[in-house]
């Protein structure tokens, strides 16, 4: 009797028994022109740094579809550039809910072709373009208009600035610019002090009745959806409409952001905010001199902006730039036209000053 034995099967019949190409359950797909092997996406995936909808690895990039988040991946070779996208909603804008901006991820591929990603927040979009741009600054992160308009705006800034500082004002900007390259270091401290604080003032700044209003609607909602289940056991023909008015009232209520629970309550967003100020205490507490500015202003635009300030002349110490950086910044408000790079930098500080009404 002739001996039995397990022939070999072709490697491409070995794919289709075990679900096609090798490929993991889920995983994301090629959305560029090279691809990564099973193992190593897998490990990239695994690791990356998820920022909304999206995420950052080592070998690419992770965008969202429709259904399901970080299901597409283009790898860095393939990427020409990457900016952000807003668009104002039709009909209405307010920038509020369904009548706020709408943020995309726009990754143009290098043969010209482009694959966008939207984002809940705004706020999501920057905080990826800013880890992007640290880690891969040979990539650009704006249009090429965007680009045009940036250099317009930096040649007329370098217009105002003195020819030759003092020996002492040298000496500051120095020490404002090295500060600001530790902060760099861990961007994301700095930007945990922006989004608490911007959570903490919206917090403080939603009306109580809109709050009574919204849990009223949310417990109705509610009592709509147990009665709709109810009655959908039991056969009844309105349950699809209890239903359907049950859970858009609760979806309504929830996206809004307005029920007071989680860190959308007052002491849940001073806690947070505190959180991020002692985190930040904590890493300049290894800086090896006294650090120029509070913990809780820390942030490299507030350096930048001390920098300006004492290469345009109005200052030649870091004391004196900081309080003409404090003047300039009580000026700004919803009245005052700003170019887009000095409203994205007003965002990024203006609400910490706020809250700590700018000692």
């Amino acid at each position: 009797m002739g001996q039995c034995c397990n022939p070999k099967i072709p490697e491409e019949k070995e794919e289709a028994l075990q679900g096609g190409p090798k490929h993991v359950l889920f995983a994301p797909r090629r959305d560029g022109m090279k691809e990564l092997a099973r193992d190593v996406l897998k490990a990239d995936l695994k690791k990356c740094r998820r920022i909304g909808v999206c995420g950052l690895g080592d070998r690419a990039i992770y965008l969202a579809t429709y259904f399901r988040d970080r299901s597409r991946y283009i790898c860095y070779e393939d990427i020409a550039r990457v900016y952000k996208r807003v668009a104002m909603s039709k009909g209405g804008f307010s920038g509020k809910g369904i009548f706020g901006s709408m943020a995309y991820l726009v990754v143009v591929l290098r043969d010209g072709s482009e694959r966008v990603s939207r984002m809940k927040y705004e706020d999501q979009v920057d905080s990826f373009l800013a880890i992007f741009c640290q880690e891969h600054p040979d990539i650009p992160i704006y249009t090429i208009e965007g680009e045009k308009r940036i250099r317009e705006a930096e040649e007329k800034e370098r217009a105002r600035y003195l020819s030759e500082l003092s020996p002492q004002a040298e000496e500051a900007v120095r020490q404002l610019q090295r500060a600001k390259d530790y902060l760099e270091k861990k961007p994301e401290l700095s930007e945990g002090l922006t989004l608490s604080a911007r959570r903490k003032r919206i917090v403080e700044g939603i009306n109580p009745s809109y709050r009574a209003l919204a849990i009223v609607i949310a417990l109705l909602g509610l009592a709509a959806l147990l009665f709709g289940i109810y009655a959908f056991v039991r056969g009844m023909g309105l349950a699809m409409y209890f239903l359907l008015f049950g859970f858009s009232a609760v979806f309504l209520v929830m996206s809004s952001q307005i029920l007071p629970w989680g860190n959308m309550t007052r002491r849940g967003a001073e806690e947070v905010w505190e959180t991020a100020k002692q985190t930040m205490a904590d890493y300049l507490s290894g800086y090896d001199r006294e650090f120029p500015l509070p913990a809780s202003y820390a942030h490299p635009v507030t350096l930048e902006r001390m920098i300006r300030v004492l290469r345009e002349g109005r200052a030649v110490t870091a004391e004196q730039a900081y309080e003409r950086m404090k003047e300039d910044l009580k000026k700004l408000n919803a009245d005052v036209k700003v170019s887009q790079k000095e409203y994205e930098e007003v965002v990024a500080i203006k609400s910490m000053f706020l809250l700590e009404n700018y000692s």
